[in-house]
């Protein structure tokens, strides 16, 4: 594992300049890696598609709904009782039906309000943004600092440090899922 350090550029122009100053300050071209980081949420990283298999903070959504609904599923049959004079034996059962559903409804709107963090805090802190990315692996603070100096000489954004393998010119480690630890 190496220390490895990445930006962001807008356009391939810009990624194939950065490779070169890279280069033209003694980077070894196989500890240099580019590619395109896809949107939030477009990784493919399960089988059926996404980055997760149950959307971020929906953890407990099944518990919270059916919850909501069997509460509002009473309180509509309360009320539904009341219209029996009028609407017959069929008030109550739509009174339940009605009210279960706005339970459903209002159990998560209160559970999305209630913004509990994630254990990792990937619902806190911004994910990895999309966009062109390069990433050089260095062997000290020496490298390090050269590589972060011709980055932002280059307007990169996003600047970011992590931990991982480039071979080949490949980051094999790389996850699009992790949060970036910024510079």
């Amino acid at each position: 594992m190496s220390t490895i350090i990445a930006g962001h550029f807008q356009l391939q122009d810009e990624i194939a300049d950065a490779r070169l100053a890279l280069l033209s300050a003694g980077f070894a071209a196989a500890r240099i890696s580019a590619f395109y980081v896809n949107p939030a949420g477009q990784h493919d990283v399960h089988e059926l598609g996404g980055d997760h298999d149950k959307s971020p903070g929906a953890k407990e959504s099944d518990e919270g709904v059916v919850k909501g609904g069997a509460t509002g599923a009473i309180a509509g049959a309360v009320v539904g009782s009341a219209t029996i004079p009028i609407a017959g034996p069929v008030g109550p059962v739509v009174g339940a039906l009605v009210g279960a559903h706005v339970g459903s409804l209002y159990s998560l709107h209160k559970m999305k309000e209630a913004g509990v963090p994630d254990e990792d805090g990937s619902n806190v802190r911004p994910p990895r943004k999309s966009g062109m990315l390069i990433a050089v692996a260095v062997d000290d603070t020496a490298q390090e600092d050269k590589a972060l100096d011709i980055l932002r000489r280059l307007h990169a954004t996003d600047i970011e440090r992590a931990d991982g393998t480039i071979s080949g010119g490949d980051w094999r480690d790389f996850n699009p899922n992790s949060l970036p630890v910024p510079v």
